[in-house]
């Protein structure tokens, strides 16, 4: 049975939820259909969209929105925000080790193929610190909830981290069509989100950065599938968006073509995979990159946020591994689980798992979006058996969790509410100090009964609370 963030056993509020529980009884229910209308306007005059990448019809899709609030209690924010800080931090301290003494190897904690073998560990970062420090600059970690002050990490973002956009507009569009909840719940604020990003992102600015960091944003361009977000947030912040045929490198820094010709920018927030970002030192086909950025990056003339190499700290098959990689770094253990984990790398990992595939959720070590996974309960005899070839084949691309009885909140529908699973995206700022957004995105499966998600696999989103004391 899951968890019901709103209701207990007896069909009471819990005390989270209790404010707005009396508002929603108060409601009439056409006019709620209306509002849920009217929420999907808004997106759509907004132009909030996402492309699904695979399909026949690649068409921007809007994004489901939900109009009933997920509600988390200041308690429930503090014990998830000390969490998420101490497993930032410790990934932060994991990425800056391997890429220098690799303690964490030569103590035995990690095997050393798992990291020289990954794809997303990048040779060229070896002995190499980003400015500040810092390599995991904007963080979504993934957390799920199974009860009342049961919270797991599901797994963690450092590479680009999407979805921010749909956070900030679900509040804008909530605070729009019900401003009378805002007045009835003190919520805290997840506005101040772009203007915290570009504090942030100024505050790694590298050394011989004089006066006021320039700050861009490096999109692939307009046919990528988060671009919305991409030209939301250079906006929202004031910064200039480019893409790679808008920079080149001079006098040893990376310039920009503007009106008064080439200027120099200081802190690129990159939304560019590691692969297409110098095709002198990646994919020499790339034309999204800039060619020759990773020598200016190596002489310390610029902040790539995130940095390069990242990637291997969001890896599925280093997840199973934090628990020893949080206790490595910080000496305590973790605040947050992880779920219980097999890797199918290993021999006996993987008997286990063929033998329960049926009861196992499977996905690939570097996979993202919800593709390349399979749900043992809710696929197929035959999806089951192919999925047990691929692992057979390639063990070492799979790890394998147990179906979690993910938290359920309400949905609104034309019959009024019905429970569907959901998960939570909050979002980290790291430079001098750590900062985390209070709420964040949370995602929510519309299909009754599925525990999927993900927005480019049918799933929506709904503005998520964290009250005040």
């Amino acid at each position: 049975m899951a968890f019901d963030e709103m209701l207990t056993a007896e069909n009471l509020p819990r005390p989270p939820y209790k404010d707005y529980h009396e508002w929603y009884a108060a409601q009439d229910t056409a006019h709620l259909i209306r509002k849920t209308q009217d929420a999907e306007n808004i997106f759509r005059k907004t132009g909030i969209t996402f492309a699904v990448y695979g399909h026949a019809d690649s068409s921007e899709k809007l994004i489901p929105f939900d109009i009933i609030p997920r509600i988390i209690s200041a308690r429930e924010w503090r014990k998830l925000a000390q969490g998420i800080e101490q497993r930032v931090l410790a990934l932060n301290a994991f990425l800056d080790d391997i890429y220098h003494k690799q303690e964490i190897i030569k103590a035995g904690r990690i095997p050393r193929e798992l990291i020289e073998r990954n794809v997303a560990f990048l040779p060229e970062m070896i002995g190499f610190k980003p400015p500040g420090g810092v390599y995991t600059h904007i963080v979504g970690t993934d957390i799920v909830r199974t009860g009342e002050d049961q919270f797991y990490v599901l797994e963690d973002n450092a590479r680009t981290p999407s979805g921010v956009s749909y956070m900030l507009e679900n509040r804008e569009t909530m605070m729009q069509m019900f401003p009378e909840l805002f007045t009835l719940n003190k919520v805290q604020r997840v506005e101040d989100y772009p203007r915290l990003l570009r504090q942030s992102l100024a505050a790694v600015a590298p050394p011989g950065c004089k006066g006021k960091p320039r700050v861009a944003v490096l999109t692939p361009g307009i046919y990528n599938s988060a671009y919305y977000e991409h030209s939301f947030l250079a906006d929202q912040m004031g910064v200039e968006l480019v893409e790679g045929s808008d920079l080149r490198v001079l006098d040893g820094k990376v310039q920009m073509r503007t009106t008064r010709g080439y200027e120099a920018i200081d802190v690129l927030y990159r939304r560019v995979d590691d692969d297409f970002l110098d095709p002198l030192t990646f994919r020499s086909d790339s034309a999204l990159g800039v060619p020759g950025i990773m020598d200016v990056y190596r002489a310390g003339n610029i902040t790539i946020a995130n940095a390069p190499g990242t990637g291997i700290s969001d890896d599925k098959a280093i997840y199973s591994y934090m628990p020893e990689i949080v206790e490595f770094y910080t000496g305590r253990k973790a605040l947050l689980e992880n779920v219980p984990t097999w890797r199918c790398s290993e021999p006996d990992s993987l008997q286990y798992v063929l033998d329960n595939i049926a009861d196992l959720v499977i996905k690939e070590v570097h996979g993202s979006g919800g593709y390349g996974m399979l749900v043992g309960p809710t696929a197929t005899k035959k999806e089951r058996a192919d999925f047990a070839d691929k692992l057979r084949a390639k063990p070492g691309n799979y790890i394998a969790q147990p179906t979690l009885a993910l938290s359920t909140v309400p949905i609104f529908v034309n019959k009024g509410v019905a429970p569907r699973h959901v998960d939570l995206r909050p979002y980290v700022l790291v430079s001098d100090k750590v900062k985390i957004i209070p709420g964040g995105l949370t995602r929510v499966a519309l299909k009754q009964g599925s525990l999927v998600v993900n927005s480019s696999q049918g799933g929506g989103t709904k503005d998520t609370w964290v009250l005040e004391d």
